[in-house]
């Protein structure tokens, strides 16, 4: 794969054949390297790999946060941009990355980007915006942290390079195709979720599976202004809250000694 810039793309994958195609498209000619750490894809994922020229790699699923870790430590290019397998780059975004590497002083470490999701042919405009990521960063500049399966790329301290600036251009993620599959993913992830907060001490408890299921409904509704899109936004808010609800009921079943134990159902950790 012969590209233009300075730049490592790092993904990581399992049976992501329906969408990872866009997202290997919109990095295609101009990313010079595509690092992807496959966790046993059995659908048409690796030939699409193969097919963009991306240099894969077969690994044993370690959670979002150390599985994007190691895939981060796979690029060898100055720069990495760190891309899940249902996300791709605009045009406006990539002609915002070309100039960002091509003109960004030594004093800048890593570029935000504005995540927004495409759902029934259309971007939510309001729900979930804005959504800024911290995904283009120079080689040795971050780590990926937070709690599984909320992952963040973050700056490392103490870095000459520390400066983090914000690019024009949306990152555009297709997160689900209809709400059967968002809510079939949050099981999973509330399992995930529950179960990390449970590990680190965190309980479950009656008031926050009463509060907090609402407090992500208005948050979406009044803060983020969901209503303006429509049917799309009244239902994306309320996918949200029963997200929250999931988590929270998952978590006081837990502190109860009930759930499924520490370890992960087979296949549940499983790249998104």
């Amino acid at each position: 794969m012969t590209g233009t810039l300075p730049l490592s793309v790092a993904i990581v994958c399992r049976d992501n054949g329906a969408t990872i195609g866009r997202t290997l498209e919109s990095v295609a000619g101009w990313a010079s390297e595509i690092v992807a750490l496959d966790s046993g894809s059995t659908d048409g994922t690796i030939p699409l790999l193969e097919r963009f020229g991306a240099r894969v790699e077969r690994v044993e699923w370690r959670g979002h946060i150390r599985t994007k870790q190691m895939a981060l430590e796979r690029c060898s290019r100055p720069w990495a941009l760190s891309l899940d397998s249902d996300e791709s780059v605009t045009p406006e975004l990539r002609a915002s990355i070309e100039r960002a590497l091509q003109e960004s002083d030594d004093g800048v470490g890593g570029f935000e980007v504005n995540r927004k999701v495409w759902w029934a042919g259309a971007y939510l405009e309001h729900a979930w915006q804005p959504e800024w990521r911290l995904r283009l960063v120079r080689a040795g500049c971050a780590a990926w942290t937070g709690v599984d399966p909320h992952d963040r790329l973050e700056m490392l301290p103490g870095g000459a390079a520390a400066r983090v600036e914000r690019l024009a251009g949306d990152l555009r993620h297709d997160a689900f195709a209809d709400l059967s599959e968002f809510f079939d993913k949050q099981v999973r992830l509330s399992r995930i979720a529950a179960r990390a907060l449970h590990e680190q001490g965190r309980r479950g408890s009656a008031w926050a599976l009463a509060t907090r299921p609402a407090a992500a409904w208005l948050k979406q509704v009044a803060l983020r202004g969901a209503w303006r899109d429509g049917w799309r936004g009244w239902c994306a808010a309320s996918a949200v809250a029963c997200a929250a609800l999931m988590k929270h009921a998952m978590l006081i079943e837990r502190t109860a000694g009930g759930g499924d134990g520490a370890q992960p159902r087979p296949g549940e950790d499983g790249a998104r």
